[in-house]
């Protein structure tokens, strides 16, 4: 007869034997994600035709229009504008490497480009033996100094939609020329800062014009330390002009201007040895030469 404790022990035995075994579980898989399709690279086509004249030069600007279906341009891998028409503007700044390039993203995935020789210019040096006189600027004059750039630096961010970039331009006052653009001092082996712009030499008083059309970006309402009576023209597409040193500003900050328009007048605010109009065009981060864009002068 089988005790009372063997039937027990069978009763557990069958128990165990009909669990499953944890290490043989089958794990849970989730099902595979659908592989998504192969993405075609982008067809790339070099040496593609964007119709640009002007100045490939250091300092220099040139006015082009992107293939037919460009949805997006760069240069040097930066997104530049483009007007609904298909025409753009490029610059070349006074230190510009030797080769440039652009590219258009067409809106089916092509890209054409191009590289761009940039030309080099024989810019005017002249070397002196001595280092130059000197201050070490004081805290006022650092801080003062960096608002007067913060403004500087805000008034070329705006983007006012101007067309003056598509203009031929003009000189804003016609006179002596006292001081070339990309002029450069080299102290005892040591390149000092170069000129940025170009000098008229007039009598104070003498009115300027706008060389193009624009919208007025920025008229100091008080004269900056090194510039004094500052007034920047935005003419679009990141175009702008910056005149320098004047004894008065007779427009406003968001006023529209035409080319031809008076601006204000000469005179020798901030730092200034004489009267004189010193006019400065930057395109984007490019320091460019304003003497080419308005051509020979008329006396």
């Amino acid at each position: 007869m089988r005790s009372a404790g063997g039937g027990r022990r069978g009763r557990w035995r069958a128990a165990l034997l009909a669990l499953p075994l944890a290490g043989c579980t089958p794990a849970l898989i989730p099902p595979a994600a659908p592989v998504p399709p192969p993405v075609p690279a982008p067809r790339i086509v070099d040496g593609a035709d964007f119709h640009l004249s002007g100045a490939i030069e250091q300092g220099g600007l040139a006015m082009g229009i992107a293939p037919a279906g460009t949805a997006a341009l760069l240069f040097d891998g930066a997104p530049i504008g483009l007007a609904a028409d298909g025409r753009f503007i490029v610059a070349f700044d006074r230190d510009a490497p030797p080769v440039a390039r652009i590219e258009a993203q067409l809106a089916d995935g092509t890209i054409l480009r191009r590289s761009l020789a940039v030309a080099p210019h024989g810019w005017k040096l002249e070397s002196l033996p001595t280092l130059p006189r000197g201050t070490t600027p004081t805290p006022e004059f650092l801080a003062r100094r960096k608002v007067e750039l913060d403004q500087i630096a805000a008034a070329r961010a705006l983007d006012t939609g101007s067309s003056g970039w598509r203009q031929r331009f003009i000189w804003p006052v016609t006179g002596r020329i006292s001081g070339v653009f990309g002029s450069q001092r080299i102290y005892a082996g040591e390149p000092g800062a170069y000129h940025s712009g170009v000098d008229v030499a007039r009598p104070t008083g003498t009115p300027i014009v706008a060389p193009a059309d624009g919208v007025v970006i920025l008229a100091a309402a008080a004269p900056f330390t090194l510039e004094g009576n500052l007034l920047m023209i935005d003419h679009g597409m990141g175009l702008n002009s910056a005149f320098l040193h004047l004894s008065r500003i007779d427009v406003k900050v968001g006023q529209a201007v035409r080319q031809g328009e008076v601006l204000g007048a000469i005179g020798m605010t901030g730092r200034a040895t004489g009267p004189h109009m010193h006019w400065a065009i930057k395109w984007r981060d490019a320091r460019i030469d304003p003497a080419p864009l308005a051509g020979p002068m008329e006396r």
